[in-house]
């Protein structure tokens, strides 16, 4: 699908909330690989969420995230007339947000985390490719990341119980 890169720019992300929010702050105007930038700031959103939430009002910011999420997705998509273009992130960050949430500690899990959702966003396996495609809407940017994130949660889930620490 055709990117809309003559409207991603500055004044685009400024021009509404949605926009501000769905472009992930900016890291969604990343020229190459935006989802893998929009992916990288969910580290510290969790960071911040850690340090100054419980775990229950994590959940509820996360879940709350994914709420916002899907208007502000349908949102800049329909103002970019493409319904999930590569620089709508928002989808990534809190769905990767949610798979540090469930990620072990340590620097090593979270990065192999990291190279799992990145995967399983990329690849799209089924069903998430065909969720991808038939859900042209805000639920849909968010619910194929969401996916994604179960799948490397999944993973992690099999490595941890083969290489206990």
């Amino acid at each position: 699908m055709a990117e809309p890169a003559n409207k991603l720019n500055f004044k685009f992300l400024l021009g509404h909330p949605a926009h501000f929010v769905a472009l992930g702050a900016g890291s969604g105007l990343v020229r190459y690989a935006p989802g893998t930038a929009g992916t990288l700031v969910a580290f510290p959103l969790y960071a911040l969420l850690v340090v100054f939430c419980t775990v229950p009002q994590q959940l509820v910011l996360i879940a709350l995230a994914f709420a916002g999420g899907i208007w502000a997705c349908a949102r800049t998509g329909g103002d970019l007339g493409v319904a999930d273009p590569g620089a709508i992130v928002w989808d990534e960050i809190v769905a990767f947000t949610l798979v540090l949430f469930f990620t072990p500690a340590g620097y090593g899990w979270q990065a192999f985390a990291f190279l799992l959702f990145r995967f399983f966003d990329i690849v799209k396996p089924p069903p998430i490719r065909y969720f991808d495609r038939k859900l042209k809407s805000g639920f849909g940017v968010m619910f194929d990341d969401l996916l994604a994130a179960f799948y490397t949660l999944i993973v992690l889930a099999v490595a941890r119980s083969l290489f206990p620490e």
